[in-house]
């Protein structure tokens, strides 16, 4: 029997709409976007069908996963912070202003560069993709595992999969409700 692992990335954050900040006021914008819930749509019924082949459903603690089960019809067997979002450090400086999402993308580059203000570094979160993709493969036992999760943290945790031998089944990209399923097969 094959076992499979489905990677989900959680619905779309219900944020306030903000023009520019600084780095320094992504500092307050991570801590709305760490406690957002997703907006109020129904999930893609693609997703919805993908989700209720999985035995097994975990997701991150984060308020964003949390709700993306819920709007699945699901509820977690297993909630674990160990599967919450890689962080994003904050800067000091005031200049220059510019969205928050090309913040986000200039922060994530300085962190992988080993930048990470007072926040896990990369190494750390690399070794925690590791401990959450063992996790991920210890529940298979049990059945298909789906886990409800962030997109760069999934793809941390997708490397490790791939080390340890699964193979990538089935990808639709990296937006919100996306999802990527793994298996690995038994003899």
């Amino acid at each position: 029997m094959d076992r499979e692992i489905i990677l989900m990335r959680h619905g779309q954050p219900d944020l306030v709409v903000v023009d520019k900040v600084s780095a320094l006021d992504m500092k307050r914008w991570i801590e709305q976007y760490d406690l957002s819930e997703i907006i109020n749509q129904p999930a893609p019924k693609a997703s919805v069908e993908l989700a209720v082949t999985a035995k097994v459903i975990v997701s991150s603690s984060a308020p964003r996963a949390l709700t993306s089960v819920r709007a699945l019809g699901l509820q977690p067997t297993l909630i674990d912070e160990i599967f919450c979002e890689a962080q994003l450090p904050y800067g000091r400086w005031t200049l220059p202003r510019l969205s928050p999402f090309t913040w986000a993308f200039i922060l994530r580059v300085l962190w992988l560069c080993g930048f990470s203000g007072k926040v896990e570094s990369a190494r750390k979160a690399r070794t925690r993709a590791n401990t959450a993709a063992q996790r991920l493969q210890s529940l298979t036992r049990e059945g298909a595992v789906l886990l409800l999760g962030h997109g760069f943290m999934n793809r941390m945790i997708a490397k490790q999969l791939e080390a340890a031998g699964w193979t990538r089944k089935k990808s639709n990209g990296n937006r919100y409700w996306s999802a990527t399923t793994y298996r690995m097969n038994q003899s």
